[in-house]
């Protein structure tokens, strides 16, 4: 019994320090103020970064407990969308911060089609990430 309350205690201080790196790289990123301006609603921020917390503590919750979320096939769609549109803004996010595409176009004297490359590079992992579902890739 005390072996399974201390896997317990470990596995939520695992999934808490996660979290909390997660929350840290959304704030370094500053992706949700950058996203605040774009919509014109910077007045909202801090609703925002709670939500961003809220959203990060119940998932954590979520994995830890496996509670199932019975809401059926369209809000698992909604979801999915959802949350690829948040994981490619992070991708984006970082790869802005790191300067990786200039650095990159500067490195193999690319003057022209940038921009093609780039929508290329994110179709490429759109349908790779479909085929991987589809089939039910291991």
């Amino acid at each position: 019994m005390w072996q399974q309350i201390f896997l317990g205690f470990l596995g939520l201080c695992s999934g808490t320090i996660i979290a909390s790196g997660v929350a840290g790289l959304l704030i370094a990123l500053s992706i949700i103020p950058r996203y605040a301006g774009i919509t014109h609603t910077g007045e909202h921020v801090l609703l925002y970064e709670d939500m961003a917390l809220m959203g990060i503590v119940a998932g954590n919750l979520s994995y830890l407990f496996s509670f199932p979320i019975p809401l059926g096939a369209p809000f698992l769609i909604i979801f999915g969308i959802c949350s690829g549109i948040f994981l490619g803004s992070w991708v984006l996010a970082l790869a802005e911060i790191a300067d990786m595409f200039p650095v990159f176009a500067r490195r193999i004297r690319l003057t022209k089609g940038l921009p093609a490359i780039i929508i290329c590079i994110a179709a490429g992992k759109t349908i790779g990430t479909l085929f991987y579902y589809y089939f039910g890739w291991q």
